[in-house]
């Protein structure tokens, strides 16, 4: 039996444990940092194959597979967090399979799925382990959406020596079934933007007795959108997602401020950080205009680049996933706009970022992430599985890198 149809039959044999564990880590929905049951489930399982495990505060965990043997060492990472979000008992086309207990949490993020597939492709990597080289670090990530885990589990990785690593997130915008592995940014950085003009309150019978924030604030939305237009540079789009503004409470009185939150996204770092700085140009200005005071929000600045896939390892993965994939699985797809931790771990590593397509609306599937009908048909989770074993495997056969 060759690599590939032995990596297929493992998962294949796999498959209703990989389900059941989506299931189990579903029900128990747990919000970051608190995913006390589920760090709780991951150990269990590594203990049943004997494999060493570090827990990194608060509920991280690293699981370590040594072949004893020396060459690369590879990192796979599933992100293990929910999301504060009431669970519809039905998808996009009737009851889904199954439903968070905790009422108030839910997997509408497809974190479930991750977890499920990494520990699935642990089983089956534990099976092919006196065939393989290097070492293997199955790598649980806590409080991915707030980005609050991210970093103490790096820190941990960092006596590893990792020379390659791997992450999978299940996406809403791609077909069923499908696998996209292209190189370059694939998911957004992101930019924070809280800005309020500060003014003098008064009555609205004597604005020239006050310093009205309104008109600034507003003002400043123009003027933001014009340099915009004018100043980012052609072809590099950032998206200005301002969605909050908020000026005084009657319609008499003048109020002392002016506020204004929201985001921006982008797959070019530099142009990124120009934007922001546009922002506070363009505040800091139209605030001299109207005599106002501009004041920003501990949080108003570029917070991080995209998640960019190593061209190489794209290239690798590309290859192989088409050589034990069907054809037509492996496709090309845009990039997401939403911001990811795993990015991260790419600015340390070379490595790859996949999508793992679960849109089929006819079938209850593809509800936008972070909405209560979000869901995904179980089927695809054996081809997450398979990629994410036939990429390690491509590494650690090679022997030391």
């Amino acid at each position: 039996m060759n690599l590939n149809e032995e990596i297929k039959k493992l998962a294949d044999e796999y498959e209703p444990y990989i389900i059941d564990c989506r299931r189990k880590v579903h029900t128990f929905a747990e919000v970051a940092m608190q995913e006390d049951k589920t760090h709780a489930f991951i150990l269990e399982e590594a203990k049943k194959l004997g494999l060493p495990y570090e827990e990194v505060p608060t509920t991280s965990v690293i699981v370590k597979m040594d072949t004893g043997r020396p060459g690369m060492v590879v990192a796979l990472r599933a992100d293990i967090d929910a999301l504060p979000l009431a669970e519809n008992p039905n998808n996009l086309a009737g009851p889904r399979t199954c439903v968070s207990e905790k009422g108030n949490t839910c997997h509408a993020c497809g974190h479930d799925a991750h977890t499920s597939m990494l520990l699935g492709a642990m089983q089956v990597l534990y099976r092919m382990k006196d065939k393989l080289n290097g070492t293997v670090l199955f790598c649980f990530e806590e409080g991915e959406e707030p980005n609050s885990g991210v970093e103490a589990l790096l820190k941990a990785l960092e006596k590893y020596d990792v020379d390659r690593c791997w992450a999978i997130h299940v996406y809403a915008e791609l077909e069923e079934g499908k696998m996209c592995v292209d190189p370059g940014p694939r998911m957004a950085g992101a930019a924070i933007i809280d800005v309020t003009f500060v003014g003098k309150s008064g009555h609205g019978s004597r604005p020239d007795l006050a310093v009205n924030p309104v008109f600034c604030g507003a003002n400043f939305l123009n003027n933001l959108s014009v340099a915009f237009s004018n100043q980012i540079t052609a072809g590099k789009t950032v998206t200005m997602g301002l969605t909050m503004f908020h000026a005084g409470e009657v319609g008499n009185v003048i109020p002392e401020t002016a506020r204004t939150q929201g985001s921006y996204r982008f797959f070019d770092l530099e142009e990124g950080k120009k934007a922001v700085r546009i922002t506070k140009q363009v505040a800091d200005h139209t605030a001299a205009m109207h005599n106002c005071k501009v004041e920003y929000g501990p949080r108003t600045d570029f917070i991080g680049g995209p998640t960019v896939t190593d061209p190489a390892c794209a290239e690798v993965a590309d290859r192989v996933l088409n050589e034990i994939l069907p054809e037509g699985t492996v496709v090309h797809c845009d990039p997401w706009y939403a911001g990811e931790s795993f990015r991260l771990w790419l600015e340390q590593y070379p490595g790859v970022f996949a999508f793992l397509g679960i849109k089929n609306p006819e079938a209850g599937y593809g509800a936008a992430h972070h909405n209560d009908k979000f869901d995904l048909n179980e089927n695809v989770l054996k081809t997450g599985t398979i990629s994410t074993v036939r990429f390690a495997v491509e590494w650690l056969a090679r022997g030391q890198g």
